[in-house]
């Protein structure tokens, strides 16, 4: 899914960026799973929530604006060499609608009182986010891929950078 080929100004963001993010977020979703699988569902809830407003910025301010890629930006991306390939950013933004969809429902579930619809929610966004975290696999940009050749949605561009 690559953009463009290069450094500097090229379109598209730096795919380790979504990669770190995802790391972060799959380390909170198993405290959010072992909180709600210990019986702390309050503390889970809390945590889970903030998840998914981070998500939700992810998803409705685009991922170039996302909390965790403004850390990448400053703290880890200066240490490392350029990225030899850039990203167009809308598969990783789709893959955050889906997060804060998924994390979203766990949540207004659970506090419609369905039993473990939170450690579901968060089971499931964990599983997505470790694959991409560890294996560079991004089921959320797959399902974006999916829904741009069914013709189901439109796919957006890259703005430079």
């Amino acid at each position: 899914m690559s953009a463009a080929t290069g450094t500097g100004a090229a379109p598209g963001i730096d795919p380790r960026g979504p990669r770190f993010g995802a790391a972060i977020t799959a380390v909170l979703l198993l405290v959010v799973l072992a909180l709600g699988l210990s019986g702390a569902s309050l503390a889970a809830a809390g945590l889970l929530t903030a998840l998914v407003a981070i998500f939700a910025w992810g998803a409705f301010a685009g991922i170039r604006r996302h909390p965790w890629g403004a850390v990448y930006k400053a703290l880890v991306a200066p240490r490392l060499a350029p990225p030899i390939d850039r990203e167009d950013p809308a598969a990783p933004t789709f893959a955050q609608l889906v997060g804060f969809v998924i994390t979203a429902a766990g949540l207004v579930l659970h506090l419609l009182g369905v039993p473990a619809a939170l450690v579901v929610a968060a089971g499931m966004a964990f599983v997505a986010a470790f694959l991409n975290a560890v294996f560079d696999y991004c089921l959320g940009c797959q399902l974006y891929v999916l829904l741009v050749r069914a013709g189901l949605i439109r796919p957006r561009r890259a703005a430079a950078a």
